[in-house]
């Protein structure tokens, strides 16, 4: 519910909530926005207005729809999205010929918009996309990195081989036992 919210603030939430999932009943964006039914209908006009291809089912079961549109239209990202996006698109090389530097322009353009502290978490991140299947890594542990990175700190982890492999890669790995501490610090070079 948008409490003594703005027009605007209301018009971006409904946007927000179009693009989440593909039909939405009136009542229920209605309730989920706390207002009229009536004040749902204008504020899908407004959208209209603005270019967004909002398609509306008349009757009791009416509803409404984010259609496809000839232009994209500007999105609306919560902050764990915004982060996906950039390490998604930093770690897009495909060798596709225009592919790898139009997610470069892509990256450039999310980067811009960004609020100041948003920002300076994904600017904390370089991710470099490697052979084989991606390992899962947990987003704030990732942010957290690279963020001691980004500040040139020294970094203590525990190293242990994939998937659990207690051999030992190195002769300080065997001394060290299957699972042995790590310190590591950034590279001095400049990106």
């Amino acid at each position: 519910m948008i409490e003594g919210s703005t027009p605007s603030a209301r018009l971006l939430a409904l946007l927000s909530l179009l693009q989440a999932r593909r039909d939405w009943p009136g009542r229920t964006l209605a309730d989920r926005l706390g207002v009229s039914d009536r004040t749902v209908r204008r504020d899908v006009n407004r959208l209209r207005a603005l270019g967004y291809p909002v398609h509306a089912t008349k009757g009791p079961d009416g509803g409404y729809r984010l259609d496809p549109g000839a232009q994209m239209p500007p999105l609306l990202f919560d902050d764990e999205q915004a982060v996906a996006l950039t390490v998604a698109l930093q770690s897009s090389a495909t060798g596709v010929e225009g592919v790898d530097e139009a997610a470069v322009r892509a990256l450039s353009a999310v980067r811009q918009v960004l609020p100041t502290a948003l920002r300076a978490r994904v600017d904390a991140l370089h991710v470099t996309a490697v052979g084989g299947r991606p390992a899962t890594v947990d987003v704030e542990r990732l942010v957290a990195v690279g963020a001691a990175v980004r500040a040139r700190e020294v970094l203590r982890f525990d190293y242990q081989g994939a998937a659990g492999d207690t051999s030992a890669s190195t002769a300080a790995d065997a001394a060290a036992g299957p699972a042995a501490a790590r310190r590591g610090a950034p590279s001095r070079t400049t990106s």
